[in-house]
């Protein structure tokens, strides 16, 4: 029997949005069929054709995987980043390169991000893997995936995990901003710094428990 998935299952299995299947539905490209109360409803193997056109396309350019973290204090997890990215690379048999960042998930002047978009803008990637969703940018990630769509990029994310609550990612952007602000006005390694960021992220973590 075959499997029926949501809109959002569906985008999740080929990595696109669920604004690329609805333009999809529009052009039709992929037409869903809709439930007694009009939701879409896609069948797995009506999918799978769209997979392996994403897939193919894919493997004629580069797979690139990027990294982030945003402090010196967090060079340890960016090189964990950089192995478990190498590791599923390689494990899929891809030829790929690895852009790694240091800085902030707001700032969007660092030297990989900039290099991502060009080579994104310059049609040289067919493939983009992150860990998560969150390593290209904590604000404006959805941006670079409406490029990715466009330029027909598969998005690959590792570590796709239960999705956050409202509160938890509300909690997580506050600290981001925070984050960032504070270490403008005492200075990154400051103790007045580190007791405030402390106190956020204890803050974060009960949300989250």
């Amino acid at each position: 029997m075959d499997k029926y998935l949501s809109i959002s299952q569906a985008g999740k299995h080929l990595g696109v949005s669920t604004s690329t299947l609805r333009r999809w539905n529009r052009e039709g490209k992929l037409v869903p069929e809709r439930t007694n109360g009009n939701q879409r409803r896609y069948k797995l193997s009506q999918l799978k054709p769209h997979l392996v056109r994403i897939s193919s396309i894919a493997e004629n350019k580069k797979t690139i995987a990027y990294a982030r973290v945003s402090s010196f204090d967090q060079k340890k997890d960016l090189e964990r980043q950089k192995q478990l990215l190498e590791m599923y690379c390689a494990s899929q048999g891809w030829s790929f390169e690895v852009i790694a960042d240091l800085g902030s998930g707001m700032n969007y002047h660092k030297r990989g991000l900039r290099k991502l978009i060009t080579l994104i803008l310059q049609n040289n990637i067919g493939r983009l893997v992150l860990t998560h969703k969150d390593r290209l940018l904590r604000f404006g990630a959805e941006l670079i995936f409406a490029l990715c769509e466009e330029k027909e990029i598969e998005i690959v994310i590792i570590n796709k995990g239960d999705e956050l609550s409202f509160e938890e990612e509300l909690a997580k952007d506050v600290l981001e901003i925070i984050t960032v602000f504070s270490a403008r006005l005492y200075g990154a390694r400051s103790r007045r710094n580190k007791k405030l960021l402390e106190s956020l992220k204890e803050v974060v973590d009960a949300v989250g428990t």
